[in-house]
């Protein structure tokens, strides 16, 4: 999101590639709940699988030939060479040299290997992925667009694979390589690809290629602690945000919010996002998930949505209800009371025909009230359907006033003391329903 606000708020092209080169997962499914989940967030891409664009493909798996030639290219200039380590073997040495207390990196074990015995290995049917030998002695320096300066001292990277055993390009070569033949200027992605960046600078750097700004974005972490956050603490990915009935604009106002200063304290239409997103306003420092936080901007979205909105949201909940003009007196009447379309369930039931089976607390003002209460509110209702004449006359008839009048005839109509604004429930009740509903009270009143 914050690539594609920067994209928007600067005048430059949101470019949505597919990384896809994981070819034991079931792309085509995975990528069309990418698009779809990026869409319904209002993430709108200019150029990208879908839609094409100059620098097409945009599936890392349609750009085999592109990275095969950069490989060729470092091959031509002695910049890479096989490994025959096996994970096993990486492994301990991984953990013999944090056990020295050294940092992890690779030992050059294949650096050195002769043409004869690279040979040798290869005719006893021996694969080798292909390392990037990384120069000694140098310095690699950069801007940071969210952390400020960077160094990186060469020595502590060590020699990193470029293409897999399988021939496929891995993750340092294909993104760099992307990056630059799609003219990409500016990279937003997570600070724990920081250590990444000097490995990819020297790869575009070999290849004669053109670097992107490269801007690191803290992790978001879980509420608890200072672990990033995963579905172990309970938060489920973007789809089941949307399937709990999350608004796709309640969640857009939570993650500008997530590590960004400056940013007005009341809701923003995402249309109006761009222009309040700075990465120079960009934290370094994590933010936690904050479900409280998230809550609050559903909240303002049922608020500011339109009635239109929330039908599509309520969706199939709003069946029993009929024709689409009933919808909207309905929706228009609960908005204030919803949260997720779930909470919609029991107010249709108030309006729809059937008894209702009052709460502990309606039922306490039921039997408060009496049974002559509701046969006074019963026979004032003939008086005419208007709300305030009606609860006029039933003042008249019984002496109550204020909070003794509406909070019985709420939990008469509602089952429940607190709830939407009664007078247009009553108008969706319909007089018949209303008239049921109060004899039902006289009835728990007197055997109360």
């Amino acid at each position: 999101m914050f690539s594609y606000l920067a994209a928007r708020g600067g005048d430059g092209r949101f470019v949505l590639r597919i990384e896809d080169t994981d070819a034991a997962r079931d792309q085509p499914a995975l990528i069309e709940r990418v698009l779809g989940d990026l869409r319904w967030l209002g993430l709108d891409w200019d150029e990208g699988p879908d839609r094409g664009g100059p620098h097409a493909p945009y599936l890392q798996s349609d750009r085999g030939a592109v990275y095969e030639a950069a490989i060729a290219t470092l091959r031509t200039t002695g910049r890479v060479y096989p490994c025959f380590c096996t994970p096993e073997e990486l492994s301990l040495a991984r953990r013999a040299q944090l056990a020295a207390g050294r940092p992890p990196r690779y030992a050059g074990t294949c650096a050195a290997l002769c043409d004869a015995e690279v040979h040798r290995r290869r005719g006893e049917g021996r694969t080798s992925a292909l390392r990037f030998r990384v120069p000694l002695g140098r310095t690699i320096s950069f801007e940071d667009r969210i952390h400020g300066p960077q160094r990186f001292v060469s020595d502590d990277i060590g020699d990193f694979v470029v293409a897999r055993a399988d021939g496929s390009a891995s993750f340092f070569l294909s993104n760099a390589v992307d990056d630059a033949r799609m003219q990409v200027n500016l990279v937003l992605r997570g600070d724990d690809h920081l250590a990444n960046t000097p490995r990819q600078l020297l790869l575009l750097e070999a290849l004669e290629l053109a670097a992107p700004a490269y801007g690191h974005l803290p992790l978001l972490l879980a509420p608890s602690g200072g672990a990033p956050l995963s579905k172990r603490d309970g938060v489920g990915g973007l789809r089941e945000l949307r399937e709990q009935g999350y608004l796709s604009a309640a969640i857009a106002n939570y993650l500008l919010r997530l590590g960004h200063a400056g940013v007005p304290g009341h809701w923003l239409d995402p249309a109006e996002m761009p222009r309040h997103f700075r990465l120079a306003a960009v934290s370094r420092s994590a933010a936690h998930y904050d479900e409280t936080q998230l809550r609050h901007w559903q909240r303002e979205a049922v608020r500011h949505a339109s009635v239109g909105e929330l039908m599509d949201w309520l969706g199939s909940r709003l069946a029993p209800l009929g024709n689409d003009a009933r919808r909207d007196r309905f929706v228009s009447a609960v908005r204030g009371n919803l949260l997720f379309p779930a909470d919609a369930d029991a107010l249709i039931g108030v309006v729809s025909p059937g008894e209702i089976e009052p709460g502990e607390q309606a039922a306490a003002t039921l039997a408060d009230a009496g049974p002559e209460f509701f046969a006074q509110a019963a026979g004032s209702l003939a008086a005419g359907s208007d709300f305030a004449a009606w609860t006029r006359a039933i003042a008249g008839a019984s002496g109550r006033r204020g909070a003794a009048l509406y909070s019985p005839l709420r939990a008469a109509l509602t089952g429940s003391t607190h709830g939407p604004e009664l007078a247009p429930l009553v108008e969706l009740m319909g007089p018949a329903l209303v008239a049921a509903r109060l004899r039902a009270a006289a009835r728990r009143a007197t055997s109360n």
